[in-house]
């Protein structure tokens, strides 16, 4: 028998997660060519079976159109990071954010996302602003939990003033 990865809560909103995740973003992106999809799938199921309930994927990863999330298929994604004429750019604007939303929903065929996270902060958006329009998608239920990705203790605390993180 396996031993199951323990739990910890993610901030105070009661999310509980596995303490280790599986970071997906080298199955389809970035680290050499895509994995074969039945090996990735196994890896998941293992990681899954294994007591772990967080999978790491973002919007970004992919080298066809949104292949790693799409690979998921539920609990958790990022937005924040986007290419356009092949340059990484960070977007935290309430559209985008809505917009990102949207499409992950549509991509991971679901109606709520348990854990939703910006990749990077934007930094030419106020915080306030980012969590502001994630605040609506928790409020209507499209979301469930809103975290941030490589964030300054005080953006957290900025971000948690609008609505818990």
């Amino acid at each position: 028998m396996e031993a199951k990865v323990r739990r910890i809560k993610l901030g105070t909103q009661g999310l509980e997660a596995s303490a280790e995740g599986l970071g997906c973003m080298s199955m389809s992106a970035f680290y050499g060519p895509p994995k074969p999809e039945p090996e990735m799938i196994n890896l998941i199921h293992h990681a899954i079976n294994s007591g772990v309930t967080f999978l790491d994927t973002s919007d970004v990863y992919n080298y066809g159109p949104h292949t790693n999330e799409i690979l998921l298929g539920k609990l958790a994604t990022k937005f924040g990071a986007c290419f356009v004429d092949g340059k990484m750019k960070i977007g935290g604007g309430p559209a985008y954010v809505r917009a990102a939303c949207e499409a992950s929903l549509k991509r991971l065929r679901l109606d709520c996302i348990d854990l939703y996270h910006q990749h990077r902060v934007d930094t030419k958006v106020p915080i306030e602003i980012t969590v502001g329009e994630l605040k609506k998608s928790v409020e209507e239920g499209n979301i469930k939990y809103i975290g941030l990705s490589e964030a300054s203790g005080s953006t957290i605390r900025r971000a948690h003033a609008v609505h818990p993180t």
